[in-house]
């Protein structure tokens, strides 16, 4: 179903409830491309800390990237519902790709907490370890720990125990979560893809189909 005020393909669910707290997760990413190592976070996460949902942000533009070697926002966005669309508590959201500039988490919480009444909903922000260690470089990081738990899921190559780094402010709304080891990346796969490998089993068919069609990652194709 999709919301014509929003943009998204499905809206997060509310409760008829409000004493009962949403506990929605939300997991952001460039998602070039999305591949089960995203799906395998996302669902670890619901199951692990009882979420109500999963909410995927795919970004605009982000801001630690260099966007010239970025796929288009639109064919992240598509390739992301197509990954997610069988899964009943997975949902996606345009909110970083229509407000346009760069993407800044700490902008994303705030305007998302508008979609729920006040003190209605707990919000999750899921991401890996690894993203969670640069977490004081970002905008707002206090601000950012202050207003979500931030779920640091495990990496190949990261120790739960890097987290001791962070300042005691972030460090205090971390949450850890371990998750089968998946040696997967998007980088590996846009590797693959222009060496003309095969990336079977990596992702979702779907969006291996998605890839192939639309020729993104080819050498060809940039």
């Amino acid at each position: 179903m999709i919301d014509e005020e929003r943009g998204d393909m499905v809206l997060p669910q509310r409760r008829s409830n409000f004493m009962s707290r949403l506990k929605v997760g939300i997991m952001g990413g460039t998602f070039d491309p999305i591949h089960f190592g995203h799906l395998v976070v996302a669902e670890e996460a619901y199951i692990s800390l009882n979420l109500s949902e999963v909410i995927f942000v795919p970004t605009g533009s982000p801001p630690h990237k260099n966007n010239k070697m970025i796929t288009s926002a639109e064919d992240r966005y598509i390739m992301t519902c197509m990954a997610i669309v069988d899964n009943p508590h997975f949902k996606i959201s345009k909110i970083e790709i229509e407000r346009g500039g760069p993407s800044h988490t700490i902008d994303t919480l705030r305007e998302m907490r508008h979609w729920y009444l006040p003190r209605e909903v707990e919000f999750f922000f899921i991401t890996g370890i690894d993203a969670v260690l640069q977490m004081p470089l970002w905008k707002e990081p206090y601000e950012i720990a202050r207003v979500a738990h931030i779920v640091a899921a495990s990496r190949p190559g990261y120790n739960v125990s890097q987290l001791e780094s962070l300042p005691e402010e972030i460090k205090r709304a971390v949450i850890p979560l371990e998750i089968p080891l998946l040696a997967i990346s998007s980088t590996e796969i846009r590797r693959r893809v222009a060496a003309g490998q095969s990336i079977r089993y990596f992702l979702p068919w779907t969006v291996e189909h998605f890839i192939y069609k639309r020729n993104l990652y080819s050498l060809e194709g940039r």
